[in-house]
């Protein structure tokens, strides 16, 4: 027996019934999940084949003597602490603060911009040891130890620098009045994605 117009209507307007707003969510915040997982597959082949590739080298330089492992648990806590700060943004805006949203937006941005400077810092060092992408002045029979850096590292800084970019986008839309909790909520959840992706990389490659 065929739904008439009035249940067609309400199936539709149901979390379920696939119509103008999905499984309860925004357009944007759908598209942002979407993003989140492809992304997080792009991550996941880099430490497995970094873990390829420490497994079938011959040896492996240890962490403690080619990187300041006090600089990298500096820029992990600057990293979780934005996050920690956005996670406050996230929660003031859907309810009109928008003062208190602003404030910690840019104090999120003021975690993420001193990782990336952190992060600057750590390449420029490494690149006045000799490292090259395909040369590891330390042990030359590893040339792909550098590779892995600059390749893992530099791809989640781009994605840092990213964050900054829509992370001050949203701040100053805040400043003018034309934000929405959604975007603010949008922007929260790339963030904390970047966040998680950096706790895999400081564990898989700093610590192990």
């Amino acid at each position: 027996m065929e739904a008439t117009v009035g249940e067609q209507e309400r199936i539709l307007a149901s979390p379920w019934g696939g119509g103008t707003n999905p499984f309860g969510t925004s357009w944007g915040k759908f598209m942002m999940w979407v993003f989140i997982v492809s992304d997080a597959l792009t991550f996941a082949g880099f430490i497995v084949a970094y873990g390829f590739m420490r497994a079938t080298a011959p040896a492996w330089p240890a962490q403690d003597e080619v990187f300041s492992m006090g600089l990298i648990t500096f820029m992990t806590f600057a990293l979780i602490s934005s996050s920690c700060v956005m996670a406050i943004a996230v929660g003031a805006a859907p309810q009109g603060r928008r003062s208190e949203a602003v404030k910690y937006l840019w104090l999120t941005i003021l975690g993420g911009t001193i990782f990336l400077g952190s992060q600057a810092y750590e390449w420029a060092h490494f690149i006045d040891e000799g490292y090259r992408p395909w040369f590891n002045p330390v042990m030359p029979e590893v040339p792909q130890f550098p590779a892995a850096f600059y390749v893992m590292t530099g791809f989640h800084g781009f994605h840092v620098f990213t964050g900054l970019v829509l992370l001050l986008y949203t701040v100053i839309r805040a400043h003018m009045g034309k934000y929405t909790g959604d975007r603010v909520e949008i922007a929260g959840l790339y963030w904390h994605f970047i966040d998680v992706v950096w706790v895999f990389i400081f564990a898989f490659f700093y610590l192990l």
